[in-house]
């Protein structure tokens, strides 16, 4: 007879002795794997096996599973981690029964498919039964032997007892199991929510942007852990994801700032636009786009991406990246969605503010800008006149103000081309914003771009910040380009653009500017005959003369004149604190029949200059204040006039070149003195004379004029 078992009398006491130490072991704190091979060490000396086993039931699949195995025997088949449905094996038959199952001769004996792997790896006997604890089946535990008849009924029942032990201590260990997750589960959670607050506290608080990116990187990496983080956010006007953070501890090769993806072409844009996570736990097999080889490349294995979601509209995707496979997992996935919702809602509030803060910028600049223009010599209320050509430009004014045609305004140096200008801004829907100026002529040829279109920091030597052009500048408003006709070829191509495109670059930028800007340009040169001798662009005169306006010039308004001086003697005679009688009318007989080659400001300075040379109350003009009455005078670009209803003479033409010649020399020699010899800057003659400095000196050196004073320019 096979495998004859001991007398009972001896048999019953070492059994008992197993029994103790098996619960000696269930009572100490030992791991599973410990605990499980502690008894079946103590089971192996009462109950001999080649193989012992230990099948759990799994309640959410309905399976049971091969948990703890120790055997002798090699198999391809019983490995830890076998599942088999419960009715369809010997283990199941137990586990649904609660009853031992004893083969003593598996050749014979077997019932089931499951048996027969057993048979196969040599198995001839065993004795299978359940672990009850509570009333409640979770498994069973399996001995085996490769001998037949090895077990006996006794043997069964002593397994039965043991396993009522063991059952109650596996119970317990899964409790303890289950309580030991719950509680990673719960401190994890709450790191999580600790992370969430610090990330809303971050945000709160007043941080560049880049501190704030920082901030919530060291916070999220200590849930989340990653070897790159960035935040890609969306450009409407080209329609591309743009890497605008980035921090980083793998090498970056392409991925740096700046980077920009189309969304429909990049993983970033799939998040983006189906606003869901994506998660890659190895981008060796799953990688589907080519953005997606660049990470490859990079050293980035797996990755995680949420979309930055305000109001149901992505702004932009927050990026995970780890050089570890399988980094990263649902749970993760869910929580950086809920992180990238408070960066969603931080990057929004930051560019509204950055949008206030630009918009408040500008309007500080335009405010400086319109006090500064408040405060210079001219303004709408010095449009003096009723003579009939005066009255007809102002009719001009009044049909072309309430349109957006560009004006060209051209007439000799000095007739108010800037006041026409004002007047055409003022009278149009865009009076509430600015009338930005542009003196084209006072501008070096190597500035003139910076200044109309503005520069970035660093876009040449001396940018040591960023400028904002006067284009940016009268956006929504009108800008005067004063004496138009001395702007540079090259620049007028680029002045071409604007007017057509309504857009530019700013110099050293490829960032296009779009503007809404109305043109009034002036000049006193005839802009045809520059045309003509290719001094001025063609198609820039017809794009700017599309409604021209031509300011008369003093003699051809004379009837004005004494209009204009008494307006100009009550302005003077008040910013001087001086005390002037009405203006005699010999005085104003003198003043109507002189020529004033410089119209307005001619008449205007000189009669600064009366006011401050004066006296006492009696405005009287000597011969060296103003030359002998003639009645002829010329301008740039414009008309010559005779005196009206007179031919001129040519024994007068000579005469007239020496009055004209010493009237100049005595308004050059008046402003040095007012300038302190200074000829350049805010203050200079030439500012006074409102000429370039270097045809102030021409003149000058013309004239034979020696400057005098302290200073010099």
């Amino acid at each position: 007879m096979d495998n004859q078992q001991p007398p009972a009398s001896n048999a019953a006491p070492e059994r008992y002795r197993t029994l103790l130490e098996i619960n000696n072991a269930v009572i100490s704190n030992l791991t599973r794997d410990a605990l499980f091979h502690a008894i079946a060490s103590a089971l192996r000396r009462v109950i001999p096996f080649d193989r012992t086993a230990i099948f759990l039931h799994d309640p959410k699949k309905e399976v049971l599973r091969l948990f703890v195995l120790e055997s002798f025997l090699p198999s391809s088949y019983f490995t830890v981690g076998l599942e088999m449905a419960p009715g369809e094996s010997h283990v199941g038959w137990v586990f649904q029964s609660r009853r031992p199952l004893l083969r003593r001769n598996l050749e014979k004996e077997r019932q089931y498919p499951m048996e027969d792997h057993a048979f196969a790896d040599g198995v001839r006997s065993y004795v299978i039964v359940p672990l009850v604890a509570r009333e409640k089946t979770i498994g069973v535990l399996a001995v085996a032997s490769t001998r037949t008849n090895q077990y006996s009924e006794a043997d069964a029942a002593f397994l039965q007892e043991a396993t009522n032990q063991v059952a109650l201590a596996i119970e317990n260990m899964k409790a303890y199991e289950e309580i030991a997750a719950l509680n990673a589960t719960i401190t994890a959670t709450a790191e999580r929510y600790r992370t969430l607050l610090e990330i809303n506290n971050a945000i709160i608080s007043n941080l560049t942007q880049a501190a704030l990116f920082h901030a919530i990187a060291e916070a999220l990496r200590r849930v989340v852990p990653f070897d790159r983080i960035a935040v890609f956010l969306h450009d409407p006007r080209e329609n591309v994801l743009r890497l605008s953070l980035l921090e980083s501890s793998l090498p970056v090769g392409q991925y740096v700032v700046g980077l920009a993806w189309p969304p429909g072409e990049s993983h970033a844009g799939w998040a983006f636009t189906h606003q869901q996570t994506l998660l890659r736990r190895d981008l060796e097999t799953e990688r589907q786009f080519p953005t997606e080889d660049l990470l490859l490349a990079d050293g980035v294995r797996s990755f995680l991406i949420a979309p930055l979601i305000t109001g149901k509209k992505s702004i932009g995707t927050l990026n995970l990246n780890s050089a570890t496979p399988d980094r990263y997992s649902e749970p993760d996935a869910a929580f950086l969605q809920e992180v990238a919702n408070q960066i969603a809602l931080a990057v929004e509030n930051m560019q509204a503010y950055e949008e206030i803060a630009a918009w408040k910028a500008r309007l500080e600049r335009e405010n400086v800008y319109l006090q500064d223009e408040i405060h210079t010599e001219h303004n709408f209320g010095e449009m003096v006149g009723s003579s009939p050509a005066f009255l007809g430009v102002l009719r001009k004014i009044e049909q072309v103000a309430p349109t957006d045609s560009t004006v060209l305004v051209y007439g000799e140096t000095g007739t108010g081309k800037e006041l026409i200008a004002r007047a055409i801004h003022m009278r149009s829907p865009r009076r509430e914003r600015p009338l930005v100026k542009v003196n084209s002529s006072a501008i070096s040829a190597g500035l003139v771009e910076s200044e109309l279109f503005g520069h970035v920091k660093g876009a040449f030597t001396g940018a040591i910040e960023k400028h904002v052009g006067r284009f940016a500048l009268a956006d929504q408003g009108t800008i005067f380009l004063d004496e138009v006709g001395e702007l540079p070829l090259e620049m007028q191509v680029k002045l071409l653009r604007v007017l057509q495109e309504q857009e530019f670059e700013p110099v050293g930028s490829n960032q296009t500017v779009r503007v809404n800007v109305r043109v009034i340009a002036a000049t006193n040169r005839d802009l045809e005959e520059a045309v003509h001798a290719g001094r001025f662009r063609a198609d820039l005169f017809y794009r700017l003369n599309v409604f021209p306006l031509r300011v008369p010039s003093l003699r051809e308004r004379a009837s004005d004149i004494p209009q204009l001086a008494t307006f100009f003697f009550a302005r003077f005679a008040k910013k001087f604190g001086r005390r002037i009688d009405p203006v005699s009318p010999e005085t104003m007989n003198r003043l109507v029949n002189y020529p004033w080659p410089g119209n307005i400001r001619e008449l205007q300075n000189f009669i600064e200059r009366a006011v401050v040379l004066s006296q006492g109350p009696a405005l009287e003009l000597d011969g060296d204040l103003l030359p002998a009455p003639t009645r002829l005078g010329s301008g740039p670009g414009v008309e010559r006039h005779a005196e009206l209803g007179r031919p001129l003479d040519k024994s007068a033409a000579s005469g007239l070149a020496a009055v004209l010649e010493e009237t100049e020399r005595t308004h050059i020699v008046a402003a040095l003195e007012r300038a302190d010899g200074v000829i350049e800057g805010p203050r200079g003659a030439a500012k006074i004379l409102e000429m370039h400095p270097n045809t102030l000196r021409s003149r000058m050196e013309k004239l034979g004029i020696k400057r005098s004073g302290p200073r010099s320019s």
